[in-house]
């Protein structure tokens, strides 16, 4: 009798969600972070928290973030497979002509660009090596400030467009913002984001940076598949556009984009299509369905409709200082569960609350600026870890926690900033 009410506390489905949330952070074994998503959510139906059928409706919940997901995953390993990324790189290598400071600001500027129209996560995943690959050819001495910048900029430029984060999709769900509203919306706090972000990161970088970099860079030739690659990224990224300026969903489209892509470079190029499809991240898929499980317990304990009526009740007192209040508070917050999780409540809890349009823009900050604060804040943070491990190189939470203490504050107080007084 005990054991069944404890069954039947929401505690146990909070317990079970903080634990497999905390658990897709740390990663413990070493164990991929799906498998804990997954886990969790699979406990919570084999002890009758949730039921199979609402288990379902929460991971269909997520089916355009999935297209979107797998679109955009194939467009980066197309990219990474015919060499555009590591062309990209070495030119911007070129460009600096030997000048620690000028490689900084133009690698700076292809994560900005890579963020914009591919999305954080192939930031962190595809440009993080091309980087390590572009400044040890520059025999630069100290190559991680130039590796620091594939971390920030892909939360700092995230809210740029719609696509460049999936946390944007989850947030927003299927009342996703037209492109001509998105645009005036967000424009004006990215790109204090993104200024902020680049001034204090080369601050605290300017003792490493006034080390010599070698101009002889050698610019590997692109192919008739990278460019066919490349062809595809910008068609990708013009339907995007149009179908968000159409109020359409991006998932679909991306989906169909990708896999046209796919079919067009895979004609020319040496690689196969096996190489493509093994080396995607295809974790990715259910770790986020299991986290779309997982808030789909949390809103049948009634905790979303507690936070929404909260917001509302501030929101009714002074939209403002909601907005301020909500955009800090998530962005701590982000740090401490994920901003994957972390958005999915509170795009849930915006749209309870019937929250006005500057308190759903703080909303979207927090979530996605927030995270440059700690190497826990975000999956495309988590994957530029692991894939500077793969290089030889590490940064230790504490490192980082202490820089983004430093960029963090700056970038986001100016994009709140931004997005409440002109939102």
């Amino acid at each position: 009798m005990v054991i069944g009410t404890l069954l039947a506390s929401p505690w146990t489905t909070w317990g079970i969600s903080g634990v497999a949330t905390a658990a897709v952070i740390t990663r413990p074994f070493s164990w991929p972070e799906f498998i804990w998503a997954v886990a969790g959510a699979g406990l919570l139906v084999a002890l009758g928290l949730l039921l199979p059928g609402e288990a379902w409706s929460g991971v269909a919940k997520g089916t355009d973030v999935y297209l979107f997901l797998t679109g955009m995953m194939l467009l980066s390993e197309l990219a990474q497979q015919e060499g555009l990324f590591d062309w990209l790189a070495a030119r911007a290598a070129v460009l600096a002509k030997g000048s620690a400071i000028r490689l900084f600001s133009l690698v700076f500027g292809v994560g900005t660009v890579v963020t914009v129209f591919l999305s954080n996560d192939a930031t962190a995943v595809v440009l993080t090596p091309a980087v390590a690959a572009v400044v040890k050819t520059a025999e630069a001495k100290e190559p991680l400030p130039y590796l620091l910048i594939c971390a920030f900029i892909a939360n700092a430029a995230s809210f740029v467009l719609p696509i460049s984060n999936p946390a944007n999709l989850v947030i927003y769900g299927s009342h996703m913002p037209p492109l001509l509203q998105w645009l005036p919306r967000y424009g004006l706090p990215s790109a204090l984001s993104i200024v902020a972000t680049y001034l204090v990161l080369r601050w605290t970088q300017a003792g490493q940076l006034k080390q010599e970099v070698s101009a002889d860079i050698e610019v590997p030739s692109l192919s008739a598949a990278g460019k066919m690659a490349a062809f595809g990224i910008a068609v990708t990224a013009i339907v995007l556009l149009v179908s968000s300026a159409f109020d359409i969903q991006l998932g679909l489209p991306t989906f169909l984009a990708g896999a046209a892509t796919a079919l067009l470079v895979l004609t020319r190029s040496k690689s196969g299509a096996i190489n493509v499809i093994k080396n995607i991240s295809w974790g990715v898929l259910p770790l986020v369905a299991g986290l779309f499980v997982l808030v789909e317990a949390l809103q049948k304990t009634g905790v979303t409709k507690v936070l929404a009526d909260l917001l509302q009740d501030r929101v009714q007192h002074s939209a403002t200082l909601a907005a301020w209040a909500v955009g800090a508070l998530l962005a701590i917050g982000c740090n401490l569960v994920n901003n994957l999780p972390a958005g999915l409540v509170a795009g849930d809890v915006a749209q309870l609350a019937h929250v006005p349009d500057r308190v759903r823009s703080a909303v979207l900050i927090g979530v996605d600026l927030g995270p440059n604060l700690s190497v826990t804040g975000s999956l495309a943070t988590i994957l530029w870890l692991a894939a500077l491990r793969r290089k030889g190189q590490n940064v230790s939470a504490w490192t980082f926690l202490k820089l983004g203490a430093l960029v963090m504050p700056p970038a986001l107080l100016l994009a709140l900033a931004g997005a409440i007084a002109f939102g």
